[in-house]
């Protein structure tokens, strides 16, 4: 556990160490939040001004809804391709800019709406069978929720690569889902060690919002002020926005810099070589290489 958390700590400083450069790559997760927090809330408000309840809008409405969610879909991975795009420039020796990873999505933008489609849809019967499981009694509804639980989580791992190949070779959707697998081949313990501990040092960050809260409450206890607990509460929540903001920019920034290293054999700078050839000796030599053909 704390040995993850130290490996997870090395790699975290060292995105870190690029986010500072460019703190900016934090609007692009932030306009994507933005954006989603729009259309959302414009599907969301006709349940409160009084909805039609008819059958012809409730069927305009559930097309409405699954448009929403394809086009959540596409929005999320557009953006973290900008920021992807960002960080691989950064770890290029470059300085990007915001619009640089949003120029770098948008030459894209083609087949990461193919990829947004096909990772939305995957997502929805995997959503489905999650629903059905829930409503199954017995051994039965059990074995369903756990083997949709596996299947999304090897989803997810099969295809931790697959936006940084899309904008990077140009592949289609399957084609870059096979990349993604033969890249996973060689680095996923990087990914593995990395991504685990990037996740425990944010959560542990997030739980900061929390004592944001219990000092609002106890200054509510204090001084009866209702205004002094909201401006806690207003805090919190700009905690969470920030912090959610960082972990996708390092988050990207790892898997950039994880890529970067598996096609092409170079190290970024902030990296260590000695724990990313071998995570499983933080301060010993290098374990080995990657051999594959460089594409950037």
């Amino acid at each position: 556990m704390f040995e993850s958390i130290g490996r997870g700590w090395t790699l975290t400083k060292a995105s870190f160490a690029v986010l500072v450069k460019d703190k900016e790559i934090m609007l692009l997760p932030l306009m994507s939040g933005i954006i989603l927090l729009v259309l959302w809330a414009s599907f969301i408000l006709p349940f409160f001004v009084g909805f039609p309840a008819n059958l012809t809008a409730f069927i305009i409405y559930a097309l409405l809804l699954i448009a929403l969610y394809f086009i959540s879909y596409y929005i999320m991975i557009y953006f973290n391709a900008a920021v992807i795009g960002c960080a691989t420039i950064r770890l290029n020796g470059g300085d990007p800019v915001v619009k640089d990873g949003l120029r770098i999505a948008g030459e894209n933008k083609w087949l990461i709406f193919k990829w947004a489609l096909l990772a939305a849809t995957v997502g929805l019967i995997l959503n489905l069978i999650s629903s059905a499981a829930r409503q199954r009694r017995g051994i039965g509804g059990l074995l369903t929720s756990y083997a949709a639980s596996f299947l999304g989580m090897a989803w997810s791992i099969a295809v931790y690569f697959v936006v940084p190949v899309i904008i990077y070779e140009k592949l289609t959707p399957w084609k870059a889902m096979k990349r993604s697998v033969s890249i996973l081949k060689s680095t996923w313990k990087e990914a593995l060690v990395g991504n685990i501990g990037v996740g425990i040092i944010f959560f542990l960050l997030a739980l900061g919002g929390l004592a944001f809260l219990m000092i609002g409450v106890y200054g509510f206890f204090v001084t009866g002020s209702i205004a002094l607990v909201v401006v806690f509460i207003i805090i919190a929540v700009i905690w969470w926005v920030i912090v959610a903001c960082a972990y996708v920019a390092v988050s990207g920034i790892l898997t950039a810099a994880l890529y970067k290293y598996a096609t092409t054999g170079k190290l970024s700078s902030g990296f260590d070589e000695a724990f990313i050839t071998n995570p499983w000796n933080v301060g010993g030599s290098s374990g080995g290489s990657f051999s594959s053909k460089p594409y950037y």
